[in-house]
């Protein structure tokens, strides 16, 4: 039996806040996967970053792509996996998370970049406030 998804408000997240805590995710997650690409050292495997867009390419393991939708106030997430997911902030637990499933951002991508990869991967994608720059 699986836990309920927690009931987001989104409309009560204002413009400035999303994009306070969207551009801290997305730089925080930036530093990380690039860290992860240069720790593998596998040429194929690139991170780029250009105008509010992250890509993950992973040779034959696919390619990611996150990024922001401000009018939505969300992150959306392409993965290889996976597929589509649109995530919402969630104050209650200072993560992004999809509304159908509960899942966080950060659960998703640890668990599919530690199978694809066949290693443990940990990005750090919790407490998303406490990586917003003042």
């Amino acid at each position: 039996m699986s836990t309920p998804a927690p009931q987001l408000n989104i409309s009560e997240l204002s413009t400035e806040e999303y994009h306070k805590y969207s551009d801290a995710t997305m730089d925080s997650l930036l530093d990380s996967l690039e860290q992860l690409v240069d720790d593998l050292g596998n040429p194929a495997y690139e991170v780029e970053y250009h105008s509010g867009v992250l890509t993950l390419i992973l040779g034959d393991n696919g390619t990611y792509v996150i990024n922001k939708q401000p009018p939505n106030k969300q992150i959306w997430l392409s993965s290889p996996f996976s597929g589509p997911k649109r995530y919402d902030y969630s104050p209650a637990t200072d993560s992004w998370i999809y509304s159908r499933d509960g899942s966080a951002l950060g659960e998703l991508l640890n668990g599919e970049l530690s199978q694809a990869l066949g290693k443990e991967v940990a990005l750090d994608m919790e407490h998303v406030s406490e990586k917003v720059e003042e």
